[in-house]
């Protein structure tokens, strides 16, 4: 019995975050962007270069911050480590891409997209994500509980989370919507 449940729990998440794309919508505005949607924006004249690059955050922030200055500190970090995590793309996922758009869109969930994806069924979105400060390590260490190791989600995933919740949470309480407080 116990092991229906789990495997009814991993297909329910599975499925939550197969329509990760699909929780993008405008009631989660108030989260920060968690690096896919600003690719276009930033790298709209050279993404396929980007999208084939292997480079440490360090130096993708360096990048970002001269292709984009109108960009806050939050954000310049949030694209330099999902490109450090996530590029560079497969090349046949390159090859594929007819635009700009399309090759955007060819790249893994981001940060914003996971946690929607992953952390609003099991427990309250504000007080069990959205309040939380942690570092990069202690984001990581919550896939050491044995109901969240159990979530579907590679290891790059994981690391695009934990990267993008440590830069990006908390979310002082009057930016989260009344919706989402408890």
């Amino acid at each position: 019995m116990r092991r229906a449940g789990a495997s009814a729990m991993l297909l329910g998440c599975a499925l939550s975050l197969a329509a990760g794309p699909l929780f993008a919508q405008p009631e989660f505005d108030f989260m920060p962007d968690g690096g896919r949607n600003m690719l276009e924006q930033v790298f709209a004249d050279d993404l396929a270069a980007v999208a084939s690059a292997t480079r440490e955050a360090g130096e993708w922030r360096e990048i970002v911050a001269a292709k984009a200055p109108a960009l806050m500190e939050k954000e310049i970090d949030t694209l330099a480590s999902y490109l450090a995590v996530n590029a560079p793309l497969p090349g046949e996922r390159i090859a594929a891409a007819a635009d700009v758009a399309t090759l955007a869109a060819a790249f893994p969930p981001d940060g914003k997209e996971l946690a929607i994806a992953n952390c609003q069924f099991c427990h309250g979105f504000f007080t069990g994500y959205l309040a939380h400060e942690r570092d990069a390590e202690g984001w990581r260490a919550v896939f050491k509980s044995p109901f969240h190791s159990e979530l579907p989600m590679t290891a790059k995933e994981r690391e695009t989370f934990a990267l993008y919740s440590a830069i990006n949470m908390p979310i002082p309480y009057q930016d989260v919507p009344e919706d989402y407080r408890f």
